[in-house]
């Protein structure tokens, strides 16, 4: 996804916000068709956490956007806890799971306008210096709400290919969306072929040799 302009309504919007949960679910837990590299636990944690900040960053959050290691493992708790609405199989599912944890992980609803910086926006935190796991978790479960709740069907999925584990927003109508990307629908369509392409040559191969006995 491009980064976003610097337009504060558009940043800000439902979509906007989804499409961050979606990016930040995938930095914090899922691995694409990347395979992960051995490295030391330090130098992974730093990596971690700038990856996840290089992202705040493409979806507008302002400066500075600094995160510590601590930060990260507990934003990762928070995305394992997120992908439980993209694994939902049906929009009933995706509501009970965001209910769940509407009803366990966040405040009251609240508006803010963070001090007359911004437009006022509703927030489902504790107050505007929350922990970075407590917003994202928070802004995440409400953007989530108003997509299932303007298109009645769940507003996300997890990736069908099995060499993938992103996840990924759904978003207005039109045929239900099984991938993350093309390039995960590509590969499942070239592996699918391959795997037909193998199965008629068996299938030659062993008419060819019933025919010779």
């Amino acid at each position: 996804m491009a980064a976003l302009t610097d337009d504060w309504s558009t940043r800000h919007s439902v979509l906007a916000n989804a499409w961050r949960t979606a990016a930040l679910i995938n930095a914090l837990s899922g691995t694409g068709d990347r395979e992960p590299q051995p490295k030391p636990a330090a130098e992974a944690a730093a990596g971690e956490a700038v990856a996840v900040a290089e992202v705040l960053r493409e979806y507008g959050e302002s400066e500075p956007v600094e995160l510590t290691p601590d930060d990260v493992v507990r934003m990762r708790v928070a995305a394992l806890l997120l992908r439980e609405v993209f694994a939902a199989e049906d929009v009933d599912a995706a509501a009970a799971a965001l209910n769940r944890l509407l009803a366990e992980q966040t405040g009251p609803l609240r508006l803010t306008s963070h001090g007359g910086s911004a437009p006022w926006h509703p927030h489902l935190d504790s107050h505007d210096d929350a922990p970075w796991d407590e917003w994202f978790l928070t802004s995440s479960c409400l953007a989530l709400t108003v997509l299932l709740w303007d298109h009645q069907r769940p507003p996300g999925g997890l990736c069908a290919s099995l060499a993938c584990r992103n996840v990924y927003i759904t978003s207005g109508p039109g045929p239900a969306r099984r991938y993350c990307s093309r390039r995960c629908a590509t590969r499942e369509r070239v592996a699918a072929h391959r795997r037909g392409q193998r199965a008629t040559d068996t299938k030659s191969h062993s008419d060819s040799g019933s025919g010779n006995s």
